[in-house]
Parts: structure tokens; sequence; C-alpha cells
């Protein structure tokens, strides 16, 4: 392209990331909360961190769920966002979306007891995480 083989290597990752990158942001766009949701995953984040912390540290977990949630909780730590904050809605959320996706992952590996055993916030705070994480729903027949 360029005639010279490093240009070509930097310009074809540089391509590759920002490819990855807008597809990171769909991905982002689908699996958010609708509605109100959203909202309260920002509202709940402080006792959600806490879980995702016990969890982590619970041995009785298969390896992949703590790995997971470790790697979760290094992004969280990590002081740049995927997605930058001056991106309407997703900018500000893209922490609570995260989240979100991973403990869906996480409950279906898990269980809802352990994760009901963990959970340090209220009741009612239970409630609205096990809507944001399906939960609530029975799970579907293969």
């Amino acid at each position: 392209m360029t005639g010279s083989w490093a240009w070509d290597l930097l310009i074809g990752v540089a391509v590759a990331l920002l490819v990855t990158w807008i597809a990171l942001i769909g991905m982002l766009a689908v699996v958010r909360p609708r509605g109100g949701l959203l909202r309260e995953a920002l509202r709940l984040l402080p006792d959600v961190l806490r879980l995702v912390r016990r969890l982590a540290a619970d041995p009785d977990l298969p390896r992949g769920v703590r790995v997971r949630l470790g790697l979760l909780l290094a992004y969280l730590a990590f002081p740049i966002d995927l997605v930058p904050d001056f991106i309407p809605v997703l900018g500000y959320a893209d922490d609570a979306i995260v989240v979100t996706a991973v403990l869906r992952s996480v409950v279906r590996r898990a269980g809802l007891p352990a994760v009901r055993r963990h959970w340090p916030g209220t009741d009612d705070g239970f409630a609205t995480l096990a809507r944001l994480t399906g939960l609530d729903r029975p799970p579907a027949a293969p």
C-alpha cells in the first residue's frame, strides 16, 4: 500500500483496532438495559462492585467465573474507558453495561444461590439485579 511494510503494518493495526472499537460500541448498544433499568443499574453500582469482589474471591466457584470477575474488576479499575464520556448515553453508562453483561454470564454459570449468598445490599436491590441480569425469567429450554 505505502511501499513500506512497517507503515502498512501500522495502518493495518490501526484499522483493525478502529473496527474492533466500533463493533464494541455496537455490542454495548444492543446489550444495554432498556428504559429505567440503566438508571437503576447505575444506582446499584456500589453494591454490585462489592458483589463482584466477593464472588471473585469465592474459591467454591468455577475458575472461569472467577477469571471473568477478575477481568471485570481490572476493567473497572482501569482509568481510561473503552467508550469516551462524550458519546451520548453509552459514554457514561459503559461501566454499568459491561458489569451487567458479565454478571449475566456469571449468573448463568455460578447460579442464583451463589449470587444471593454474596449480595451485600437490600432485597429490593437484589430484585433489581435479578431484572438486570435476567434472573427473574425462567431459563430457556434447550
